[in-house]
């Protein structure tokens, strides 16, 4: 998958090679670890795990680049690693329902995160989109750490509802169902947008071939 998205704030690129020694870096934090209930790895892990999750069918996964961070004009096919400041998922591995995703999102950079751009929300709902137009995906989940406030309110923002919760992981487990009655909180000064009804509708642009940059600020021009 070597499609792009673009946003308002970030621009959404494939995972390569060259963006693993960052990401490396990032995940040596223990802050980090904790939050996204991952496992240290060695660099060498981190490029083996690179690789299955660009080839995993059932997996799409997106850096997160900050557009105030690209140096120069944003090249297509370049990792412009600079303005890398997490990644954002989707894996579709639920045997009862093949269009129900789990999502995941991870701001890593505190620059970008600290200043409250809402570079989060953005990433997600641009995921969430993606994965509604092109997997037909009808239902999101997430697994969130229950003392990972900053995500909780995020999803709870959009709509996510608690599911269950796991004492001995302290894990809660949100979800959204995508439909027409749904209406999303945003961070920006437009009133309430309906994303299934922009989603669904006659007038929607379709996602491009691979490797063309995908300008979902036109998309969302009704939301952000």
């Amino acid at each position: 998958m070597r499609v792009c998205l673009e946003g308002k704030k970030v621009i959404l690129v494939p995972y390569t090679k060259e963006h693993v020694p960052k990401y490396h870096q990032w995940m040596q934090d223990p802050a980090l670890l904790q939050a996204t209930g991952s496992e240290p790895l060695t660099l060498e892990q981190e490029y083996e795990m690179q690789l299955s999750w660009t080839q995993d069918p059932n997996k799409r996964t997106f850096i997160v680049l900050d557009k105030e961070m690209v140096d120069g004009d944003f090249i297509q096919g370049h990792p412009h690693v600079e303005a890398m400041v997490g990644d954002v998922n989707i894996y579709m591995n639920d045997l009862d329902d093949s269009q129900m995703a789990e999502i995941e999102i991870m701001i890593a950079e505190t620059k970008s995160h600290s200043l409250g751009k809402g570079l989060g929300k953005e990433a997600t709902l641009m995921m969430m989109a993606f994965a509604i137009e092109t997997l037909g995906i009808h239902m999101f989940r997430a697994k969130i750490g229950d003392s990972n406030q900053a995500s909780l309110n995020l999803f709870r923002k959009l709509g996510f509802e608690e599911t269950s919760y796991s004492a001995i992981f302290k894990e809660v487990v949100v979800h959204v169902e995508v439909g027409d009655d749904m209406e999303w909180e945003m961070p920006y000064s437009f009133p309430r947008s309906n994303l299934g009804s922009i989603l669904t509708s006659k007038s929607a642009r379709k996602l491009p071939e691979p490797n063309q940059v995908y300008d979902m600020r036109l998309y969302f021009q009704n939301v952000f």
